[in-house]
């Protein structure tokens, strides 16, 4: 879905500024952006606004997740590189909980020294000293599991080299927990993608919420999100009370309303939905407000947003019999 997301916000961007606007040139060190993984104020907001949340990552994809929030908490990234990090982290087994997450709380480690990508144990081995042959090797045996599934049958020679080469204790009780790690390439390609979004979220919210509604909202509901502010707290505290026993498009639903509430706390709005002027499964910005697609009406389905949409270039409805005659709709 990102690659649809950026190509999204760069069309609206561009339409928006009357400006050509492409993604790759993002700075991606941009402070403004950083501070979204530390707090709420790039978005103008505070945690109360947005059901106490305390950072304003939410919809930024391999950051919007409570579990990798709850991580960026922890971490407290500064840089991209920390991001990267804390990207590997949550994409491994066993290398955050019941590891990294511990030894960062109890200060033995820190974002920066934590294993967070495969990469860092064979590039830290060698920087220790160790033949480099061997700290591939013994990269590939942890980032595989083998270590910590006792298959590894060399692994009381390697730990004894690492003793010997000054490797902390912490490190090689790390070592020996992980089940499985993510390359550090892939990390950062997704933080990449997730550093340019969540640029577009502090500098061009309209754009930003029009692309995420469109391609990864997918629960969203034209009747419990679009009527206003109120109207969606209600529905989210009954939610929120409901909270054991939701439906998986329930709990889907109550996603898509934290990013709407967030968006209706910095102060922007929806448009009445217009069946002329709607499309039928895209946000568009008119006049400084988001106008609802058609298939955000519960009910509606792809196939028949477009036929709505299509129909509507044919003029005005004389009644309802004409609006389903000419869409198909079903009563």
């Amino acid at each position: 879905d990102d690659p649809l997301i950026i190509k999204m916000l760069e069309e609206l961007v561009e339409q928006l500024t009357g400006k050509p606007f492409k993604a790759t040139d993002i700075p991606l060190d941009d402070q403004g952006v950083m501070k979204l993984f530390q707090d709420t104020s790039s978005l103008g907001i505070t945690p109360d606004d947005i059901g106490g949340c305390p950072v304003g990552c939410l919809g930024i994809p391999e950051f919007g997740t409570d579990f990798v929030i709850q991580m960026v908490v922890d971490t407290k990234p500064k840089t991209l590189s920390d991001l990267i990090r804390i990207s590997g982290l949550s994409h491994g087994t066993d290398v955050w909980l019941n590891n990294a997450q511990e030894l960062i709380k109890s200060g033995k480690a820190t974002i920066s020294t934590a294993i967070c990508t495969r990469d860092d144990i064979m590039t830290y081995l060698i920087n220790k000293g160790m033949d480099s042959e061997e700290s591939f090797t013994i990269m590939e045996r942890v980032r595989k599991g083998l270590v910590a599934k006792g298959k590894c049958k060399d692994w009381p020679e390697f730990k004894k080299d690492m003793i010997e080469h000054g490797i902390p204790d912490w490190y090689i009780w790390s070592c020996a927990k992980i089940k499985y790690m993510f390359p550090k390439a892939h990390a950062a390609a997704y933080v990449m993608m997730a550093f340019r979004i969540a640029y577009c979220k502090v500098y061009y919210p309209l754009a930003y919420y029009a692309a995420y509604f469109s391609i990864r909202a997918s629960a969203f509901s034209y009747e419990l999100m679009c009527q206003g502010k109120e109207k969606l707290e209600f529905y989210m505290n009954d939610y929120k009370r409901r909270s054991d026993s939701l439906s998986k498009k329930e709990q889907d639903t109550l996603k898509d309303m934290k990013i709407v509430q967030e968006m209706y706390a910095r102060g922007f709005e929806f448009l009445p939905l217009d069946i002329y002027r709607a499309k039928a499964t895209k946000f568009q910005i008119i006049d400084g407000k988001l106008m609802p697609p058609l298939s955000s009406i519960e009910g509606m389905g792809d196939k028949a947003a477009d036929a709505v949409e299509m129909a509507a270039a044919d003029g005005p409805y004389l009644s309802k019999d004409d609006f389903r005659q000419r869409t198909k709709v079903s009563n």
